[in-house]
């Protein structure tokens, strides 16, 4: 015992960095280890995850959720219209992204982009009009999750809209989402005016017929292989997707001319697709809710299937509790602006895009892409260090996904909610941000993180369907 004390005092603290700084200033060596209790120190959503950790039949689960989502095969096989495609959409229905919400608690990028909708669709003339049929309980809302699709930011999908569909040929499950705009005022960041429904009626004709005769040429296009290709070429495909919108377009346009469609139309459908770096993300976004879907409804598994937001909450969806939604207050983007705007004109986070980050890419993979902090703020050691964090809280990695800049390891994937409460590690989420009024559009983008809430809501639920031992 003498000797401890004739030795140098080295010391790892753990909790309150007071105690390392006494010691240091005695002349001592202190190592701080950054720590908290699990769950923020709530004692109920403790025990509730003390029943959930080492337990075999969870790791059974668990394994098997994850396996799932690795063998799906998401291919492009078609588009249609959304009311021929989605179950339920031969009426007066509209999909909104996010858990469900009520019109009247809708923040104004949705709303504005309902109006858009309504408006497109005929509905009703002008905004005023639109706003009151959206108000009268005539139409009804509903999540894109609902149904098997994804839209991003507002996420709305009416029924003349064109849907990409992703099919899993062993499975024949399918998945959808909508075509993308391109960046500004664009209906899904709540932009509606004229310029926004000339282009949605364009898109629903003919950029739709061009699509559809150029798929038919092919047995589908395999989407895994293009994300994987894109991660090496500096996509993360949330916020990046240049390379993945590119590789497609390479794809298209041999089908286009191959197809029965007019030289001017498939000229225009061209330029369009060649000038909008995030038409991809659509299709990632239906190919990630494709993968995670195969892990769906698994009794036990503490996997998050679904991470979406609407403007208002910020939900997560779990494979072993079923369709069941946890939510928290949405947060506020602190990300880049631009100019002309800053934090106190955003809406709160808005989208299902971020079921990207579900499925490991986005936020999850932003080591592939360090050129993406140019748009959502940071530097490439902060894209790096995000990825390896997402690690710790993870089931495991998706070796069809490598990162070249973490020596070919696969993306972290499947969120485990247990780990998240234990570490407090957050998942990260690359997104873009809408301003909070209806009609203006995008005003910048950064980088954001799951409530934790959410995480610790969906541990206590999984905990009471478990057994008693």
């Amino acid at each position: 015992m003498m000797r401890l004390f004739q030795e140098e005092l080295a010391v790892l603290n753990v909790g309150l960095s007071s105690f390392a700084d006494e010691i240091v200033q005695a002349g001592g060596k202190a190592a701080r280890i950054t720590w908290a209790p699990p769950a923020g120190g709530d004692r109920a959503t403790g025990k509730a995850l003390a029943r959930l950790v080492n337990d075999k039949e969870i790791e059974a689960a668990n394994q098997k959720a994850f396996s799932a989502y690795l063998g799906a095969d998401p291919t492009l096989v078609g588009i249609a219209l959304a009311r021929e495609a989605i179950v339920g959409m031969n009426e007066r229905r509209i999909l909104h992204s996010g858990p469900p919400i009520a019109w009247e608690q809708m923040c104004g990028p949705m709303q504005g982009a309902i109006i858009g909708a309504i408006i497109f669709e005929g509905w009703a003339k002008g905004h005023a009009a639109a706003k009151r049929l959206a108000a009268s309980g005539e139409i009804a809302f509903a999540p894109c999750h609902h149904h098997g699709a994804v839209g991003p930011m507002a996420g709305i999908i009416s029924p003349s809209m064109p849907v990409w569909i992703v099919r899993d040929p062993a499975t024949g499950r399918q998945t959808f989402s909508n075509l993308n705009e391109g960046l500004g005022k664009v209906l899904r960041f709540g932009a509606n005016g004229p310029e926004v429904i000339e282009r949605l009626a364009w898109m629903a004709t003919t950029l739709y017929r061009v699509l559809q005769m150029a798929l038919a040429e092919s047995d589908g296009i395999q989407i895994k292989p293009l994300i994987a290709q894109a991660l090496n070429m500096g996509d993360e495909v949330h916020n990046r997707n240049a390379a993945a919108s590119m590789m497609l377009l390479r794809r298209l346009v041999q089908q286009m001319l191959a197809s029965r469609a007019s030289r001017d139309d498939i000229a225009s459908a061209v330029a369009f697709i060649a000038g909008n770096d995030h038409f991809f993300l659509n299709i990632s976004m239906a190919a990630c809710k494709l993968m995670l879907d195969a892990a769906r409804n698994i009794p036990g598994s503490s996997m998050v299937t679904a991470m979406a937001r609407n403007g208002v909450m910020f939900g997560i969806q779990v494979s072993g509790t079923g369709d069941r939604w946890f939510s928290s207050p949405a947060p506020v983007v602190n990300g880049l602006y631009f100019p002309g705007y800053s934090i106190a004109d955003a809406a709160p986070d808005l989208g299902d895009s971020a079921i990207t980050e579900t499925a490991g890419l986005g936020g999850f993979a932003m080591a592939a892409a360090p050129a993406i902090v140019n748009f959502v703020g940071g530097t490439p050691a902060d894209a790096i260090a995000n990825t390896r964090a997402m690690g710790h809280i993870t089931l495991g990695k998706n070796g069809g996904l490598l990162l070249p800049t973490m020596n070919f390891s696969g993306t972290p994937a499947g969120i485990d909610i247990r780990k998240v409460v234990d570490t407090g590690i957050l998942p990260v989420i690359n997104t873009g941000i809408a301003h909070r009024e209806a009609g203006i559009g995008q005003i910048g983008a950064g980088i954001t993180r799951a409530p934790l809430e959410c995480f610790s809501q969906a541990v206590t639920a999984l905990a009471s369907l478990l057994p008693e031992r």
